[in-house]
């Protein structure tokens, strides 16, 4: 499909442009492979594959109203702050106002080198702000090295690039450009609300923006490399504890407690492929009595260390402390120990299995009252959720195996071991958002990791906090 659609993009702009200088193509391809040219490119291979396929012909300088291709996409770089982007990221120096009008007005003034310098530099940074709403600019899994070398079956920002370039109003390119952001609700509601803002304030949108904006602009980015655009998945966002199942126009929400300081919770993508009932293995009470509770007497540390949790015969959670470990010693028949393999002291009923090189789980707590917190910053790493019956219950009726739900409920209450595999895995997106739009208004959540400000600072190429100019 990619193929033809650049064959067909081909074959239509070259029909567009076989009346151009043939010196200036000939320049073009000279400069492109210069290593002086090059090494000035954010994505150098991009924009010689873009090139490649209009045979070197000049993308943008041709004559043109205010309307034009050429005007819109410098007007777009000019005013990138609407989506949380840097105006100095996109060759800002070579691309003024002042060079366009010379070259679309006046070629003459300018040397043939001069010109195809200005049509490559405005091509690598409309592929640079392409790529950069796609992905963002700093996407931990999408480098910019590993996006420019052309990932096989993914993305292509020259592609779209070109696509865009065959719609003649100035309205539909613009519209082109902007269909490559990430398409969740999410997303669309935190960029349509720093639009709106930005379109507000007076002045320069060069500026540096202002808190909120500066806020705005870090989220939008996370949600750039979470890429949420499945109809049914699960987010987990950090800041505001919190788990909700998409599916479809419905979602399900649920309360979570995530890593402390200490041992932060790390962000990621993955997908659950199944989950399991009675995760922790019972140990012998033997060993209970002979072993462990000794060494929960000369060893406050102990049960955390050694990933054991205490319960009674009701297979109720105990939080052990001075004031009943006495009361365990005196009647040790009343209680057991259960040994958790995951980060946590205990898995409770249900853990949910999900590749990821943290070797972290998502899983049910005992101790319910956890949830009741408001800080919940509690856990070393590993992710608990409240209700897990309930989130297991959905994603078995996603999966179309609603029978199984007696299964189910039956091995939690029973503590029972039963695995359930989902013939359709589901994504699981675990986030860091400060910040997220509700009925038109911005809420905020506390930065529990402290990393909005390094973010802030990277963003926008600065190495201190930014403040209004």
């Amino acid at each position: 499909m990619l193929l033809i659609i650049l064959v067909a993009t081909t074959a239509t702009y070259a029909a567009s442009v076989t009346h151009s200088d043939s010196t200036l193509v000939i320049e073009i391809h000279h400069q492109l492979n210069a290593n002086a040219t090059t090494a000035s490119l954010y994505y150098p291979a991009s924009v010689k594959r873009f090139y490649n396929h209009i045979n070197f012909q000049p993308a943008w300088i041709k004559p043109q109203n205010g309307e034009g291709q050429t005007w819109q996409a410098i007007l777009l770089l000019d005013c990138v702050l609407q989506y949380g982007l840097s105006h100095n990221d996109y060759h800002p120096k070579e691309l003024s106002d002042n060079n366009l009008y010379n070259i679309l007005d006046a070629p003459g003034k300018l040397s043939i080198s001069a010109q195809a310098r200005f049509d490559i530099i405005l091509t690598d940074a409309m592929i640079t702000l392409i790529n950069n709403l796609h992905y963002g600019k700093l996407n931990p899994e999408f480098s910019a090295v590993r996006v420019d070398s052309e990932i096989e079956g993914g993305f292509r920002a020259e592609v779209s690039l070109l696509t865009a370039l065959q719609l003649k109003r100035g309205h539909e390119f613009l519209a082109a450009i902007e269909n490559v952001q990430p398409k969740s609700k999410e997303y669309r509601n935190l960029q349509y609300h720093m639009k709106v803002l930005t379109g507000l304030r007076t002045g320069d949108c060069y500026d540096i923006p202002e808190s909120d904006i500066r806020k705005m602009a870090i989220n939008l980015e996370r949600l750039r490399w979470a890429n949420m655009d499945d109809s049914s998945f699960i987010q987990i966002n950090i800041p505001s504890y919190s788990l909700q199942f998409f599916k479809g126009d419905t979602v399900y929400q649920f309360r979570v407690a995530v890593g402390k300081i200490s041992s932060p919770t790390p962000t990621f993508n993955s997908t659950i492929s199944y989950f399991t009932t009675a995760p922790d293995v019972k140990m012998l009470q033997s060993v209970f009595v002979d072993e462990i509770l000794q060494n929960m007497i000369n060893d406050s540390n102990y049960l955390k260390n050694n990933h054991l949790a205490v319960y009674n015969k009701k297979n109720q959670f105990i939080v052990v402390n001075k004031d009943n470990l006495a009361q365990i010693a005196k009647h040790p028949n009343a209680y057991y120990a259960r040994h958790a393999s995951g980060c946590s002291l205990a898995q409770g009923n249900l853990v949910f299995h999900f590749a990821n090189p943290f070797e972290l789980d998502l899983h049910d707590m005992p101790a319910q009252g956890f949830f009741n917190q408001q800080d919940r910053a509690i856990s070393s790493g590993c992710i608990w959720v409240d209700n897990a019956e309930k989130l297991a219950g959905l994603l078995l009726k996603n999966d179309g195996k609603g029978k199984d739900l007696g299964t189910l409920h039956e091995a939690v209450t029973n503590y029972k071991r039963e695995t359930f595999m989902l013939n359709k895995q589901m994504p699981i997106k675990v986030t860091y958002l400060t910040c997220t739009v509700k009925e038109g208004a911005l809420i905020f959540f506390k930065d529990i990791y402290n990393l909005d400000n390094s973010l802030e600072m990277a963003l926008y190429n600065v190495n201190q906090n930014l403040v209004m100019r």
